[in-house]
């Protein structure tokens, strides 16, 4: 009789560690997702109090509305105006683990860099969960708000959103034949390349990069450089949340009027919170870019 009560305890067991669950019936199941460093990501239950450290992974916990379990956050996340009212950590890259840790979360979400993926071994190491995301495009985003929503227990609100923004990534408006280049600092002059949101963005509202040909995300250029290249217009990013914020101080400088757009003032300048990573607000994005190089043409 033990050993048929052993068995059958044994067969038990093994079902439910086939169905990936923790315990006994009713318990909740493990979650587990391969994060963008192929690591895995294993919760005993759902995230209930999760640590952003990135604008678009906040802005997607609040649209995937998990809002409510979001309990530290970087300063730069400012939207929706909600998640301004969550502590900060400070700054999402090279993050200060103590006070993320202070937060007391069951989960970490980072970008993924060097210094992100060596915080999240820090992380590891106070058993506290980290999700590693790729966040460089609306594909990245996409994903990300798949894996965020399997560890939240809402795959359904995940499948939406990643639907959502895969669209907006294949719908690109028809050309404006207008060229672009993104000035994202001027000393030295650093340009956005192909592997970056901003070029896929400026793709989606009809217009050309022309530093497209770059593979990196952003390169050191010079001035002469910008100015053989010869965009219609300078198109530079603000760290406010304005609408339209003023032309950076920079474009005044006698060197930067080598640059036709900038003699011309054919400038058209973005505010970091809609244009300065994607986001489900991407549509929002597209069009309203679309529309402001129309009017600077």
């Amino acid at each position: 009789m033990r050993r048929r009560a052993y068995r059958t305890d044994l067969a038990g067991l093994l079902v439910l560690a086939a169905l990936g669950w923790e315990g006994w019936g009713g318990q909740t199941p493990r979650l587990v997702v391969t994060d963008d460093a192929n690591r895995a990501v294993s919760l005993a239950h759902p995230a209930r109090r999760i640590v952003s450290l990135s604008p678009a992974t906040t802005e997607l916990l609040f649209a995937l509305g998990a809002g409510d379990r979001v309990v530290g956050r970087t300063t730069w996340c400012d939207y929706p105006a909600e998640a301004t009212l969550v502590p900060s950590v400070g700054d999402g890259l090279n993050p200060n683990i103590e006070a993320i840790a202070a937060r007391r979360p069951d989960l970490v979400v980072l970008y993924r860099s060097t210094l992100d993926l060596r915080a999240a071994q820090q992380l590891l190491q106070l058993d506290i969960p980290a999700l590693v995301l790729k966040q460089d495009r609306l594909e990245d985003l996409a994903r990300a708000a798949q894996l965020i929503s399997r560890l939240t227990d809402d795959t359904m609100a995940g499948d939406s959103i990643a639907r959502v923004m895969l669209a907006t990534a294949r719908t690109p408006a028809s050309a404006l034949g207008i060229s672009i280049a993104f000035v994202t600092w001027d000393n030295p002059p650093i340009v956005i390349g192909r592997d970056s949101y901003l070029d896929q963005l400026a793709s989606l509202a009809g217009a050309r990069n022309v530093f497209h040909d770059m593979a990196a995300a952003s390169s050191i250029v010079s001035l002469e450089t910008i100015a053989v290249r010869d965009p219609d217009i300078l198109v530079t990013i603000a760290d406010s949340a304005e609408r339209h914020p003023e032309p950076p101080a920079y474009v005044r400088a006698p060197a930067w009027q080598a640059i036709r757009a900038v003699r011309e003032h054919r400038f058209v300048v973005l505010g970091g919170s809609l244009f300065g990573h994607p986001s489900p607000r991407a549509d929002s994005a597209v069009r309203e870019l679309r529309q402001m190089l129309r009017g600077a043409r």
